[in-house]
């Protein structure tokens, strides 16, 4: 999928990277949810579906937090604080404890902080997501993009080589 860059395309990709993952998600066999067998965000780990769903709801929630915080005129700490982008693996290992308690399938989290990313971009104008750099060089939309539709990408592809190898 192209990288976008309105407003429209932004909504087309998180929808298509959204219910892809879903469609992956839903042939997770309940009893091998929290099975530790994917690779891991950190090199020599594992984790489990449920651990990867825990990560994209855990990105979810960050961006749109970061945005909360613009809006109370508070710079937000990239990714979060205490976490650094070169270190990415360390706010996954605190995603997934923070979902560890969750009943599989996480679907419905899952939909919940995709809806509020939806109502983030659809409360954004093109100038917003586009029109000057939000973060660095990045744009919003930019910024929206790399931590939501394409982690859903990277998301389904890991799913569905996992669910191939065991013939799900």
């Amino acid at each position: 999928m192209p990288v976008p860059h309105t407003e429209d395309e932004l909504l087309r990709a998180l929808t298509e990277t959204s219910g892809a993952l879903t469609r992956a998600l839903q042939r997770v066999p309940a009893e091998r949810a929290r099975e530790a067998s994917l690779p891991g965000h950190r090199t020599g780990t594992r984790m489990s579906p449920a651990d990867l769903v825990a990560y994209l709801i855990g990105w979810n929630e960050l961006v749109v937090s970061w945005h909360d915080d613009r809006a109370r005129g508070i710079e937000p700490q990239l990714p979060a604080p205490g976490f650094t982008w070169n270190q990415l693996g360390s706010p996954a290992q605190k995603f997934y404890r923070d979902h560890a308690d969750v009943p599989w399938p996480l679907l419905q989290r899952l939909d919940a902080a995709h809806d509020r990313i939806v109502a983030l971009v659809r409360g954004l104008d093109n100038g917003e997501l586009y029109g000057a750099p939000w973060y660095r060089t990045y744009t919003a939309g930019r910024m929206i993009q790399l931590n939501t539709s394409s982690p859903y990408t990277n998301a389904r592809r890991r799913l569905r080589t996992w669910l191939r190898a065991d013939r799900l």
